[in-house]
């Protein structure tokens, strides 16, 4: 399977934090660090309050330009900002198993999302600005346009509950969201899962990148 490193990240790649940043001490204020995330992203909230633990209390917030610190999947078309690497995702298409759709070729799934496929079959896919839906349209659709009737879900919480409940749903979920009756039928692409700063990373927020790289 092909591993997928934009050039941009290659750079921050390599600035790789140190393993033995020092905890403060038990009488400082731990500083609060503003935190926004993807719904794709979700899963590595967990590891990052593990990461906190006394020296970091994480804020989560909705708006990504007020975050220190924002999780996505996938790299931002054009990415302006310092972004580190922290886990790499695969985006599927998945279908519920009693689908009709089998294993998918590009054009194949191209075709299905366009409109042109199976009309028994209901494609799901998400609004053009979710990280996830951008991974796609890159990999996949590679700008053809998704098919007017195709649905759109929320979040890959709502897709996952569609597909696992839908016979005739298809749709695409991060690896991480693919749990239940369904399987797999093309893989779009494997990117990085990303910790992106306004600036370069200081104090707790270098401290909690560094953790989540390791």
């Amino acid at each position: 399977m092909q591993r997928i490193f934009p050039h941009s990240l290659i750079l921050f790649s390599l600035l790789l934090f140190s393993c033995s940043t020092e905890t403060p001490h038990a009488s400082q204020t731990p500083q609060v660090v503003s935190v926004y995330s993807s719904l794709a992203a979700t899963p590595w909230l967990d590891s990052l309050y593990a990461c906190a633990e006394s020296f970091a209390v994480i804020s989560r917030v909705d708006d990504p330009s007020a975050a220190d610190i924002v999780l996505r999947v996938g790299e931002p078309k054009p990415l302006t900002s310092f972004a580190y690497q922290i886990d790499e995702e695969e985006i599927l298409i998945v279908t519920h198993r009693q689908s009709p759709v089998q294993n998918l070729t590009l054009d194949e799934a191209q075709n299905l999302f366009a409109g042109l496929g199976d009309p028994s079959v209901q494609v799901w896919v998400y609004a053009s600005d979710e990280d996830v839906f951008g991974v796609f349209d890159q990999f996949v659709m590679k700008g053809r346009s998704v098919s007017s009737s195709a649905r759109i879900a929320v979040s890959p919480q709502q897709m996952s509950d569609v597909l696992n409940a839908e016979s005739s749903a298809v749709g695409i979920l991060p690896r991480h969201w693919k749990v239940g009756d369904v399987r797999e039928v093309y893989l779009a692409a494997t990117v990085p899962v990303l910790a992106i700063t306004q600036g370069e990373p200081q104090g707790a927020v270098s401290q909690l990148i560094g953790c989540l790289q390791k």
